[in-house]
């Protein structure tokens, strides 16, 4: 049976003490790519080109749970050789693309790292991704993600898909999990 969650308002968090508990527990990030690693615009060119928009704060966040060994990996409805170079980029390596039924690369996941649904984080913007966000420990919402996608998340970002949602759910886990002083720090000290 699915979990259901009531909706919120955009950029809140229903439960402060147990959001922060569920991300204090994350060992795995999973990212939707379309409208939250990027803004959803998918421009094509005449020659058959396409080009996506990437908020370089969201690649800085992610390269930030890496430091900090949480991993990351992409389950996405497109396939894009654009996405392939990005999470080449950001040292992911879990890429699953063209994928219509987003569970079984899920499913695949736990299996091989070993985890537990608790110990994910999704961060999705459209109906496609409820049925990951209603099994995971933090489901998370972007800003202008769907009505219905922003009732099964545990957070809403305050910023959109694309525009550092991304960056501030890396943020928020780093802070739960204690260590994202330590590495603010780090930078300080460079």
């Amino acid at each position: 049976m699915e979990k259901s969650r009531p909706g919120r308002k955009v950029g809140k968090i229903r439960s402060r003490t147990t959001a922060n508990t569920i991300a204090g527990n994350i060992k795995l990030l999973i990212l939707d790519v379309d409208g939250v690693l990027t803004d959803g615009s998918i421009i094509l060119d005449n020659n058959g080109n396409e080009y996506k928009a990437f908020h370089v704060r969201d690649g800085h966040g992610i390269r930030m749970l890496h430091n900090a060994g949480i991993r990351v990996a992409i389950i996405t409805g497109r396939h894009s050789k654009v996405v392939e170079r990005r999470a080449h980029e950001l040292g992911i390596t879990e890429v699953f693309q063209k994928c219509l039924n987003k569970k079984t690369p899920y499913a695949q996941l736990l299996k091989q790292y070993n985890l537990t649904d608790e110990e994910v984080a999704y961060i999705g913007d459209d109906i496609v991704d409820i049925p990951i966000m209603s099994v995971v420990g933090l489901p998370v919402a972007v800003a202008d993600a769907t009505e219905e996608t922003r009732a099964y998340a545990l957070m809403v970002t305050k910023n959109r898909g694309g525009r550092g949602a991304v960056r501030e759910v890396t943020d928020f886990i780093l802070k739960a999990k204690g260590i994202w002083q330590k590495m603010f720090n780090e930078y300080l000290e460079a």
